[in-house]
């Protein structure tokens, strides 16, 4: 609140007010520097976290140009980085996908086979944001250290819970994931690492960010980044526990259930899950009219109608996907009362979709054809449950349909369901074969 008062002034200025402002910055940039685990010096501040990453890649790929134009980046990077390496591609560059395994993490192994000697930077979230995986920073970064590969780091999601371990050498940040103010995102270079920023520059922050650094925003974040870290470890436990009670009891309360990202190495406080036979979309309003407000990487959104970048890569079922994040300060209660709504949520949204008008079915010897073309998921794979059982064991049923989730969702129903996905046929069609 000080910051309001006092640090209005510009900070590139020497009167007063502006040494005044000029102080409250530096003692931001020492505050987040610390909280990052670099040197002040080493760390700028941006307008937001999707601005830090614009950055920080296309500054280190310019800075190291003359060994190559090749990117890496893993399957399940925030959409910031993925448009980074698609703007880098149609200049002329290359960019390499390291893919991730079911849990949505991925292989050290495999990042170390995607490094090139023309590769001028690597990137890796350090936790995902849809399903909460923690990924091996530290190994990947080894990897990426001894070919002489930089390795950026996006923390967006974990930066609130603890530094990044590992001889990182770029790293990005955003403020109001820890709870700070929006418009606040951080950059941080290390010493040694080449690097050119890209577009007009002016003197500020290092010329990597340039205009006038809003200065209450930015106090603002650096003090709540020392505030949560304050509580991080103890926060920690209580928030992953209630979150372990969630992934434990919704799929026993609510049947089709399947739990997504590791189990294990997981931010505290996201739990992800996705419903059988329900339109993510519909549910997120049933929970938001109890007065929960959750997410989805559901296929099934107004805006894309295609699955979630993070799910396909995953190979998980992606209709009816929820987001749990739990925020600082999340009751027991609070968790209690989400485990009793979500069970008559589900099967609302069920009964809906199972009211609608049932795909054309065309029976054939020891095989079903669904003609479930024009319908949006999770339609194809209602109809598949609603046939399977028509025909005996070994027989199969082909599923026709046109929209993109089907090619991720009715494979899923097969693992989850213990039935044969055979594969994708020309149409499209989906042929599975009954096993039990």
């Amino acid at each position: 609140m000080a910051s309001l008062d006092e640090g209005w002034a510009d900070p590139a200025r020497l009167y007063r007010e502006g040494r005044k402002a000029r102080l409250l910055l530096d003692a931001a940039r020492e505050a987040a520097a610390e909280a990052v685990g670099c040197r002040a010096d080493e760390l700028v501040f941006t307008s937001s976290g999707t601005r830090a990453v614009h950055t920080g890649i296309a500054g280190a790929l310019a800075g190291r140009r003359r060994v190559g134009r090749h990117l890496i980046v893993s399957a399940v990077e925030h959409s910031s980085v993925l448009h980074s390496a698609e703007a880098l591609v149609a200049e002329g560059g290359s960019s390499s996908e390291v893919p991730v395994d079911r849990t949505g993490a991925v292989s050290v192994a495999a990042y170390a086979d995607a490094l090139r000697s023309d590769t001028a930077l690597a990137c890796l979230q350090s936790a995902n944001h849809e399903v909460g995986t923690v990924q091996p920073v530290a190994e990947v970064a080894e990897a990426c250290r001894a070919v002489g590969v930089p390795l950026l780091v996006d923390t967006a999601q974990s930066l609130g819970w603890g530094p990044v371990e590992g001889a990182w050498s770029l790293l990005t940040a955003s403020a109001h994931k820890w709870g700070g103010p929006a418009g606040v995102g951080l950059l941080a270079v290390r010493k040694g690492v080449r690097f050119a920023a890209q577009g007009p520059v002016d003197e500020r922050e290092s010329g990597r960010s340039p205009g006038f650094e809003n200065i209450p925003a930015v106090v603002a974040a650096a003090a709540s980044l020392r505030a949560v870290r304050a509580e991080a470890a103890q926060e920690a436990l209580r928030l992953r526990e209630l979150t372990e009670r969630i992934r434990a009891r919704v799929p026993q309360s609510v049947p089709g259930v399947s739990v997504v990202g590791d189990p294990v190495r997981r931010l505290p406080g996201i739990v992800t899950f996705s419903c059988l036979y329900v339109d993510g979309e519909t549910l997120l309003h049933e929970l938001d009219r109890a007065g929960f407000s959750v997410s989805s990487g559901s296929s099934c959104t107004s805006s894309t109608l295609t699955p979630s970048h993070v799910l396909k890569a995953m190979g998980v079922l992606s209709e009816g996907n929820v987001r749990v994040s739990l925020p600082l300060g999340a009751t027991e209660e609070d968790v209690e009362r989400f485990l009793a709504v979500l069970p008559g949520a589900v099967e609302r949204v069920r009964e809906k979709l199972g009211a609608s008008a049932p795909a054309a079915v065309v029976k054939e010897e020891s095989s079903l054809i669904v003609d479930a073309l024009g319908k949006r998921c999770p339609i194809p794979v209602i109809e598949l449950a609603k046939v399977i059982g028509d025909v005996p064991v070994g027989g199969t049923v082909r599923v026709l349909s046109d929209d993109e989730a089907a090619r991720l969702d009715i494979p899923a129903w097969c693992e989850m369901r213990g039935q044969e996905y055979v594969g994708e046929e020309e149409g499209p069609a989906y042929v599975i074969r009954r096993t039990s």
